[in-house]
């Protein structure tokens, strides 16, 4: 749980610094307001994907303890969190050759793709591995009052 924990505090504070480094940078560069740019997804992706995501698995953890199923919780926590930080990076450096005037190149949509197909798979784990956490939940007999 305190895995969980420290990645949702580490993404509410990397949420918020892309937010403020979207604001700044675009004003630094002169960029025009209302255009569009992918630098102010990040700060979304981030925030949603990482830190209020987690906080609900968090929440999740508490009450199934799913991580009992070791290898599948490891699985889903790493594959997804690499999958949210290569597609937040991605987000960014695209968002950052858009406001300075630079043409990109397939490649960082690419790259991209690959860390929503990460992120895919570990909500995949996740998901088999609450399965088997719910199961183990709901057959577990009723303690009796006395």
């Amino acid at each position: 749980m305190r895995k969980l924990l420290n990645a949702a505090f580490i993404y509410m504070l990397v949420g918020v610094a892309s937010g403020l480094f979207y604001r700044e940078f675009t004003k630094l560069n002169n960029f025009p307001e209302g255009q569009f740019t992918q630098l102010g997804l990040a700060h979304t992706h981030l925030l949603t994907l990482g830190f209020i995501v987690l906080l609900i698995v968090l929440v999740i953890e508490k009450v199934f303890v799913i991580s009992q199923s070791r290898k599948l919780f490891l699985w889903f926590f790493w594959l997804y969190n690499a999958g949210v930080i290569l597609t937040s990076a991605m987000l960014i450096w695209h968002g950052s050759l858009t406001v300075v005037g630079q043409e990109s190149n397939n490649m960082i949509a690419g790259i991209a793709g690959l860390g929503h197909m990460l992120i895919t798979a570990g909500m995949i784990i996740f998901f088999v591995s609450l399965r088997r956490a719910v199961l183990r939940h709901t057959a577990a007999p009723e303690p009796v009052e006395a």
